[in-house]
């Protein structure tokens, strides 16, 4: 590291440690200078690739919706900042090869939401959120040059999500079913077929349109199938720990309960929540 480099990486060093800062401005140029040492001093954080900290940003996502879905203020806290941490890394791993800037991130961003909210930058009338969904995609098919609604559709979304989303844009440009009860018969009709279903391969076909389906009626109950899902998923994790307090409490293991008695501590744990 040339010298120049060195006393300016000391004083960014005295800045985290020092100066706190009185202002948002302040605050933030504290957070980009700590990265910025944590990038010239710390092996593993020197290693680092846009591509490495992928499946990290992934985790601390989930972990922040974690705290949202619990309700934690002080968790939500920490994992915003965590996210915020991830976001300047890539920033700065960019701006080290050249390849933009927090600046430029921040102009395209606010271009971006300018020019896709005409109904309140512009005299584009919106009086509702379906028209508000309609003229955005309609925008963004026209920004980025796409042949398709369905063209960028992330591949690295859980799959529950991806089905969710393709379908949402579907039924925006008017290719949806008529009604609710359409779509249950419909899921009636998949569901026979996965009776009807002999080897492994056709099974697992028609299990994925019973499950596609499914997504399909969330959309028409309002809701979204991942957070439907996880909210099962969370109380079932709920009543289970529940049931192993109550065999913990007993003078018996786990095993030497019987089906029958195990089911019982089920429902005594539901009735308990």
């Amino acid at each position: 590291m040339e010298p120049s480099q060195e006393r300016d990486i000391a004083h960014l060093r005295d800045e985290v440690l020092n100066r706190k800062g009185r202002n948002l401005q302040e605050k933030f140029n504290r957070v980009i200078s700590l990265v910025k040492v944590l990038r010239s001093e710390c092996p593993w954080d020197r290693k680092q690739t846009p591509a490495s900290l992928s499946h990290l940003l992934l985790e601390e996502s989930y972990e922040l919706v974690h705290a949202i879905d619990e309700n934690d203020d002080r968790e939500l806290k920490k994992e915003l900042g965590d996210l915020f941490l991830h976001v300047a890394f890539q920033v700065l791993m960019a701006e080290e090869s050249g390849k933009f800037t927090f600046s430029e991130v921040f102009d395209v961003l606010c271009e971006k939401l300018i020019n896709r909210h005409p109904h309140v930058f512009g005299e584009t009338v919106a009086d509702n959120e379906q028209e508000v969904l309609k003229n955005w995609e309609s925008l963004k098919m026209k920004e980025k040059g796409r042949r398709s609604l369905l063209d960028g559709v992330p591949k690295a979304m859980s799959e529950l999500l991806r089905a969710y989303r393709v379908q949402k844009k579907v039924a925006g440009a008017g290719f949806d079913w008529a009604s609710d009860e359409d779509v249950l018969d419909k899921l009636l009709e998949e569901v026979n077929e996965l009776r009807k279903a002999q080897t492994k391969e056709e099974k697992e076909e028609e299990f994925g349109d019973i499950l596609f389906t499914i997504v399909n009626y969330s959309r028409f109950i309002g809701a979204n199938p991942e957070d439907s899902l996880r909210k099962s998923t969370n109380k079932f994790m709920k009543r289970f720990m529940a049931v192993e307090e109550l065999v913990s409490q007993s003078d018996r293991s786990w095993q030497e309960h019987s089906t029958e008695e195990l089911n019982a501590l089920w429902e005594q744990a539901k009735k308990q929540q």
